[in-house]
């Protein structure tokens, strides 16, 4: 056991281009299993806790131990990523290429280290009279994005891994690598990119009301992912009508697609130059969505906007767009008294001020979601009602929605929608089951 062991660490060791993979926290609660087990092979009791530590890791994700490992492959970050992704394969360096190779069979050692084998290595270690319980999650294809499927079911079934080395790369070149083929959402936050494990799940199916609005979105949305010319949009109109939540279902309807996500708050306006740029080469599709959007008169944020709305010297990414929702239909605020006087000393102070009213103007597309009307707001109270099995008379149903917007926040999609899940956990109160 000791001689298989120490073979596994040396392999791991060897890694060269995948050696990233070894900073990954569940990959050193392995590295760090083996090192304990080798350390003292007279009852060694401290390989109780770092197996412990590695399947708690694992738990965590709710992952096998072989999942993950295809998993950190596809997302690796690595010179043959990258350089795949610019040149086909043919003209990669000899020397790369051999690299990948020996590491795609030192990772295919590792990744048929099964949980039993840990286990029993770790009986062995300790002296117990039982292994300790064996991580295995189920296979589970179907939780997967699509396009990762049929690599990873190549990686199953292949015999030797680097026979997968073309695949492997026509998979970089398409989809990339990194946090972009892990996580879909993300966040500015502190200068860099933060995934959002567990983005809204919002769909389009339960946004009705605003038709051509929503038709026409994902029609620019649809011309985004194809490589189309794709104009950024401004979506505006009162509280409570959707906007937002019909930018977030763009993500659960073509997140399989390449679609992303990256929501700047309007604190980090200022980065966003910097925001596009780094997304630039990458192959999927950013939405960038800034939510209720506005400016002060003497707020100059508006000119980072501007650039990544109009461009400068360098040209504008293909594959960004800005979304921004608002509740006024001109971003920056105007009174009376910042019109231009006699005393003013600029000379142009006119432009100054038609430049601010005129910056909604520099997106593309705008959008206006009216308020609800009666008719309207109940239309999205049956359909939510349908779609949440909720059986009751329709009067009885009109009667209470028309109530409750009464005392809360007014006839909109969200207080229909905060109607409705007041009205589940009413009626799932009242049941005999409960």
């Amino acid at each position: 056991m000791i001689a298989e062991i120490e073979f596994l660490r040396s392999q791991i060791s060897s890694l060269l281009i995948y050696e990233n993979l070894l900073q990954d926290a569940r990959v050193q609660a392995f590295v760090n299993l083996l090192n304990v087990l080798v350390k003292d092979p007279d009852k060694n009791f401290n390989c109780l806790p770092a197996y412990g530590h590695w399947f708690r890791s694992l738990a965590d994700q709710n992952i096998s131990w072989q999942d993950y490992l295809i998993q950190q492959i596809l997302a690796a970050e690595n010179p043959f990523t990258q350089q795949v992704k610019k040149q086909p394969l043919a003209d990669l360096s000899p020397s790369l290429i051999a690299a990948v190779n020996h590491d795609l069979e030192v990772l295919q050692t590792v990744y048929n280290c099964s949980g039993e084998q840990v286990s029993q290595w770790v009986k062995f270690a300790a002296k117990l009279s039982q292994p300790p319980v064996a991580w295995n999650q189920i296979e589970n294809p179907a939780a997967l994005p699509e396009y990762q499927v049929p690599l990873w079911m190549a990686f199953k079934s292949a015999k030797k891994w680097p026979d997968l080395l073309e695949s492997l790369a026509a998979y970089y070149h398409e989809y990339g690598w990194g946090i972009f083929t892990e996580y879909r959402a993300f966040r500015w936050q502190s200068g860099e990119l933060v995934s959002i494990p567990h983005p809204d799940r919002v769909r389009l199916t339960e946004l009705v009301g605003y038709e051509f609005q929503k038709v026409t979105l994902l029609n620019n949305t649809q011309s985004l992912l194809a490589g189309l010319p794709a104009l950024n949009v401004l979506l505006y109109g009162t509280r409570g009508t959707g906007k937002s939540s019909l930018v977030k279902a763009l993500l659960n309807e073509y997140g399989d697609r390449g679609l992303r996500l990256i929501e700047v708050s309007k604190s980090t306006l200022k980065d966003l130059p910097a925001i596009a740029e780094q997304l630039r080469d990458l192959p999927q599709k950013f939405i960038i969505f800034v939510d209720d959007l506005s400016f002060e008169e003497d707020d100059d944020d508006f000119k980072a906007l501007k650039m990544v709305l109009e461009g400068n010297l360098t040209a504008k990414p293909q594959n960004v767009v800005v979304y921004a929702t608002s509740n006024r239909r001109h971003l920056v605020r105007e009174f009376f008294g910042d019109r231009p006087r006699p005393s003013v000393e600029e000379i142009h102070a006119w432009d100054s001020v038609q430049e601010k009213l005129s910056f909604s103007d520099r997106f593309g597309l705008t959008l206006t979601f009216e308020a609800a009307n009666q008719d309207k707001y109940l239309t999205i109270v049956h359909h939510l009602a349908a779609l949440a099995n909720i059986t009751i008379y329709q009067a009885e149903l009109d009667y209470e929605a028309l109530q409750w917007a009464t005392q809360h926040n007014g006839r909109s999609g969200r207080t229909a929608r905060q109607f409705i899940d007041f009205l589940m956990g009413k009626l799932t109160a009242k049941s005999p089951m409960n």
